[in-house]
């Protein structure tokens, strides 16, 4: 459960430094992702989550 909120903390800290640095690009990116239709947006939200899935797994076994 540790590593769960560690792993959480970071992915805020991870999106504090995109907001913090770069504003205009994070807005940019967020308009062109609600131009993109739901069916799209799930098939890319797969793909990342797999592919997290598996970098983690190959990174736990290193």
């Amino acid at each position: 459960m540790g590593e769960l909120i560690r792993a959480l903390c970071l992915v805020a800290v991870l999106e504090g430094l995109f907001l913090f640095v770069a504003p205009n690009g994070w807005k940019r990116a967020a308009e062109q992702l609600q131009a993109l239709p739901d069916k799209q947006l799930r098939i890319v939200g797969g793909i990342v989550v797999a592919v997290a899935v598996i970098a983690l797994w190959v990174l736990r076994a290193v």
